[in-house]
């Protein structure tokens, strides 16, 4: 059920997007209330995911999928222009995205303990 809220969160994120481009900086009255019941929703969703699943799983999913269909959206309803340069970032933040969740910390390879507090000192000179 986590990853039905999930998805219903990616739903609301792309809707309440999709409709903060048609509020045209809020100044268009029935896209803004759509834009604050969307994002409402969206984050609801959210937290009810949140109950089962880690919030890096969670984060990463939302953000990943978020940026692929939000682009996929705007070129195809709002007729925005993409070219390579920005492919490629969106390929590199879901690559970044994918191995901070597999690999960053809650995974057991930081080599620190989750309630370890590290310290850094400076010497001033």
């Amino acid at each position: 059920m986590s990853y039905l809220y999930l998805v219903l969160a990616i739903v609301g994120e792309l809707i309440g997007s999709s409709l903060l481009k048609a509020s045209e900086g809020f100044s268009k009255l029935f896209p803004t209330i759509g834009v604050i019941i969307a994002f409402v929703g969206c984050f609801f969703f959210l937290s009810l995911s949140l109950k089962t699943i880690p919030l890096n799983t969670v984060y990463a999913i939302w953000s990943g999928l978020g940026i692929v269909f939000t682009t996929i959206i705007s070129v195809l309803i709002w007729k925005e222009k993409i070219n390579m340069a920005s492919i490629t970032g969106i390929i590199l933040i879901l690559v970044g995205v994918v191995i901070l969740n597999l690999f960053g910390p809650g995974h057991g390879e930081s080599g620190h303990e989750a309630s370890e507090t590290i310290t850094i000192n400076e010497k001033m000179e």
